[in-house]
Parts: C-alpha cells; sequence; structure tokens
C-alpha cells in the first residue's frame, strides 16, 4: 500500500516523513497515475474543504477511486454542521470533562496531530476526538459553560498552521502513525483485501480467543485477505479496511454498535452489522418476531409493571425472568416463589420498563446451531454446569464460577428439527453469523435465542471442522468484499 499526502502546494510543505510520498491537489486531481494505482492510502492536508474546491475533490474522488481517505467527504461534511459536532460531542463527554476539569480558564484549544497532542494528559482526549472526526491533523475548541466544558468547534489544521514549537512533535505522531500500522512483509503475493478484526484483549470472556483470532489470521491469508486486530481506539482507522468482523461482545449503547454503524456507512462488509446486533441483542423484539412468524418457544410473556400479576397466573413457578439485553447468563434470574417475585422483577425494571418471563425449562444441555451465509456451520450441545440450571454458573458478584462441557457435532449428527428451527429464526434476522439457542425436550424442541456475535473458540466450536470452519468465514468475507466492488465498479 502506498501513502500519499496531498498538500496545497509540496514546496511549502514543512514535514518529512519517511517512505510517504506528498503531492499537490491538482496533480492528484489530474495525473492519470493516481487514478490508476488501486492500493494508495490518501491524507488530504489541502488548506480548504469547502464544496467543490480543490481540498473537497480530493477526498471525493480518492473515495471513488477505493483510496480510503482521510478526512472522507463524510467527516468533511460533519465538521459544517455545530448540530452534529455537538451531537457527536456527547458520546465522549465524559472524557472531556475528566482532562479540563483542572483548568482555570474558559476556553481551551487543543491541537491533534494524528492522534496525538503534545501533552500526556490530553493523550485520551486527543484519540477520541481523531476518532469522532477522522483526519490527519485537527483543532479543537472548548468553551466552559458554568462548571461544564463544551466542545465549540472543530476545525482542520493546514500545514502552513502548524507551529514551529509542534513541527518536530507533528513529524513524530506521523512517523509513529504509518509505522505502526504498516503492513507485515508477505513471502507470498501481496493480499487483496484488507479485513479489521475488532477485539479487546482484557476481556476474560472474549467471543473469540486467542488461539482461534490466530487461526482466522491464517484463514484470512489462505484466501488472499491482510488481516489486522484493532481495538475501540482504532475506531478512526475504519475508512483503511474493506471489511470489519467484530470478535468484541456487542451491545447497542457501546463502542461495539458505533464500530457497526461507522464501518457499514463507510462501505465496508461488516459481521456483525448494525442491524443484526440491534434485533439480537433485544429479547423483547425476538419475542415478538419469533411469535409473528409461529417459530416454536417457551411459552414467553413481556411483561410490563401493569401486568406483573400475570406471570404467576399464566407461568407459574417457578419461571426464568429476562433482562431484555442480557448476555453470557448475566441478567438472567430464575425466580422459584411468589415471594421472590417483586423484587426479582423491580430490579430488571430498574433498567429496562419491559422486562422477558418465560416458563422454565428444565434440560441437560442446549442445542447451539452456528450459522453464516443462511447456512448451517456447526452444532454443539452446551451442557449445563454442574448442579446449576445454566451453562455458565455465576456467583453473587456476576463471576463466572463454573460451565458446562460442550460436545461439537457435524451439522448431519444433530436433529433434523433442530437445524431447521434454527435456520428459519436466524434467516429472519439477516445473513450474518448467529448462534441460534435451541432446547429440546423429548420431541419438542422450541427456539431460546439468536444470538449475533456467537463463541468461536479453538477446541470448541471448531472441533470438528477445525481450520475449515475459519477458511468458510473468511471466504464469506472475501465473497462480499468482491461482490461489493464489482458492484461500485459496474456503475
Amino acid at each position: 500500500m502506498s501513502v500519499l499526502i496531498v498538500v496545497d502546494n509540496p514546496q511549502r510543505w514543512p514535514l518529512e516523513i519517511p517512505g510517504v510520498g506528498v503531492v499537490s491537489g491538482r496533480e492528484y486531481l489530474t495525473d492519470p497515475r493516481h487514478s490508476e494505482d488501486r492500493t494508495a492510502k490518501v491524507f488530504n492536508l489541502c488548506r480548504s474543504y469547502r464544496y467543490q474546491t480543490v481540498g473537497y475533490y480530493v477526498s471525493l474522488l480518492a473515495e471513488a477511486r477505493g483510496h480510503k481517505p482521510l478526512p472522507n467527504v463524510s467527516t468533511i461534511q460533519d465538521l459544517k454542521s455545530q448540530t452534529v459536532v455537538r451531537t457527536l460531542s456527547e458520546e465522549v463527554d465524559d472524557v472531556i470533562q475528566r482532562a479540563l476539569r483542572r483548568l482555570h480558564s474558559n476556553t481551551f484549544t487543543l491541537s491533534i496531530y494524528f492522534g496525538q497532542n503534545l501533552a500526556k494528559r490530553y493523550e485520551r482526549l486527543a484519540l477520541w476526538m481523531f476518532n469522532l472526526f477522522p483526519m490527519p491533523m485537527l483543532r479543537a475548541k472548548f468553551v466552559r459553560v458554568g462548571d461544564h466544558w463544551d466542545l465549540q468547534s472543530v476545525r482542520p489544521i493546514a500545514a502552513s498552521d502548524i507551529p514551529e514549537s509542534h513541527r518536530r512533535f507533528a513529524i513524530d505522531a506521523a512517523t509513529t502513525y504509518f509505522t505502526r500500522h504498516k503492513r507485515r512483509v508477505r513471502r507470498r503475493a501481496a493480499p487483496r483485501y484488507d479485513i479489521a478484526v475488532l477485539h479487546n484483549p482484557g476481556d476474560p470472556q472474549p467471543p473469540s480467543d486467542a488461539r482461534a483470532l490466530k487461526r482466522f489470521e491464517k484463514a484470512a491469508e489462505a484466501v488472499g485477505l491482510d488481516l489486522e486486530l484493532i481495538t475501540r481506539d482504532d475506531f478512526a482507522r475504519l475508512g483503511e479496511f474493506d471489511a470489519l468482523f467484530i470478535r468484541e461482545t456487542t451491545a447497542v449503547n457501546h463502542h461495539t454498535y458505533r464500530f457497526a454503524q461507522r464501518a457499514a456507512a463507510e462501505g465496508l462488509v461488516v459481521i456483525d452489522d448494525p442491524d443484526s446486533i440491534l434485533k439480537c441483542t433485544n429479547k423483547v423484539y425476538l419475542a415478538e418476531l419469533m411469535d409473528r412468524y409461529a417459530i416454536p418457544t417457551p411459552k414467553t410473556l413481556i411483561v410490563h409493571r401493569g401486568n406483573v400479576e400475570a406471570i404467576k397466573h399464566e407461568l407459574g413457578f417457578p419461571c426464568v425472568l429476562k433482562q431484555p439485553d442480557s448476555a453470557f447468563s448475566l441478567g438472567v434470574t430464575r425466580v422459584e416463589t411468589e415471594a421472590e417475585l417483586e423484587g426479582a422483577v423491580n430490579q430488571l425494571f430498574a433498567k429496562s420498563d419491559l422486562v422477558i418471563a418465560q416458563e422454565f425449562m428444565p434440560t441437560d444441555f442446549d442445542w447451539r446451531v452456528g450459522i453464516i451465509d443462511q447456512r448451517p456451520l456447526y452444532v454443539c450441545r452446551y451442557h449445563m454446569a454442574r448442579r446449576h440450571w445454566q451453562i455458565i454458573r455465576r456467583d453473587q458478584h456476576g463471576r463466572t464460577s463454573g460451565t458446562g462441557n460442550v460436545d461439537t457435532l457435524t451439522v448431519g449428527e444433530a436433529p433434523e428439527d433442530v437445524v431447521r428451527i434454527a435456520l428459519k429464526a436466524a434467516n429472519l434476522i439477516g445473513d450474518g453469523l448467529y448462534g441460534v439457542d435451541i432446547k429440546q425436550i423429548g420431541r419438542r424442541c422450541v427456539l431460546m435465542e439468536v444470538n449475533d456475535n456467537p463463541n468461536l473458540d479453538a477446541g470448541v466450536e471448531d472441533t470438528i471442522l477445525k481450520d475449515a470452519l475459519y477458511r468458510e468465514i473468511m471466504g464469506v468475507f472475501l465473497k462480499r468484499i468482491e461482490i461489493h466492488k464489482r458492484g461500485h465498479t459496474s456503475r
């Protein structure tokens, strides 16, 4: 991948960054070499991004050429709207307040060079601002209103506006940025496309363990993708990639959802896509959807403060209460008696106006059917934790205190009804990657959940398919990237 910095006048460009080409905006727009280069990554540092100026067209045509510009046109448009600036800044309000709370002045200006600031104490704020408004160099102005700091404006920094005292730091920040994300040298042919895998290295229970992530990397290379692990701090870099694979536990009010939204808006192939996250992480939605399409489920009530009494009459005891966005057995409670019901349901109402109540169906294990691209991929039996009614046993503080064993089967070994119900349910959500949980009592099979972001751990879900499981998933990404690229070319 070649890196191009585009400026108004290269002769006046004050920074020398190793391994990076510098061209004028007019040359980039008019020289056929740049339109023919399919591997370039463009950093637009023109002085003005006003509509239909050279700077505006650099980002616009860079997007059309697949050069993944920083900033892109969407960011340029965001900067023009004070409403958008204020709305986006709300996402980092806590970071702003913590960073600026010790200042005594009423205004503060932060200069950000490739996500960094000269002062260590503003490092986190600089990175978050860079993630919200991805552009090489920007200046954010904050004002104090009472005891609260507000973001007043965000402006790009032109090359000529870099203070002399900042130039050495700007060079170092740019050099760090380019070298940190430099592609590995490979013995094989260069990969065709780039895929980012969002993960959280500090998560004690990640959807994929370290060994599985290594196998994804190997599978990506086998099909012609260059895979890079990223974290939440890499939000501004999404435009560098062709696809995003989320391997971090998802939630709607969470950075994983913002990553999915931004990636989809940038035209990346995304799993989990934002629509799947939105639908799968809310059990109220799933309950209504499955009822509408007559998919068998345990007897279920959508509970609000006005119908709590219906639980004991329609479900009896014991029954199960679920927080709508519960995951990994968190937010799921078994209620044994009427005396326990009021306290348990009120605890859930403190977080949500609606709660799910279901009949209790004790089984030795749950079926899990892994599905991608509307096809079954693997089947597991997740056994209940010893002397417990769930797969994961947790103590009173929410810490894991035991898990059940897992058996992995071929799709053909699983009961036909289990696979059929799982496919029907998952296909109502979309064509992403899902883990569908089903209980079986005798010949009766009922759907429990459709999960986005299912577990894929080495030595567990891959026991049957082994490396082929990872290649299958990477192959879906490759196919979708190629379809997307062909669609752009045909237009």
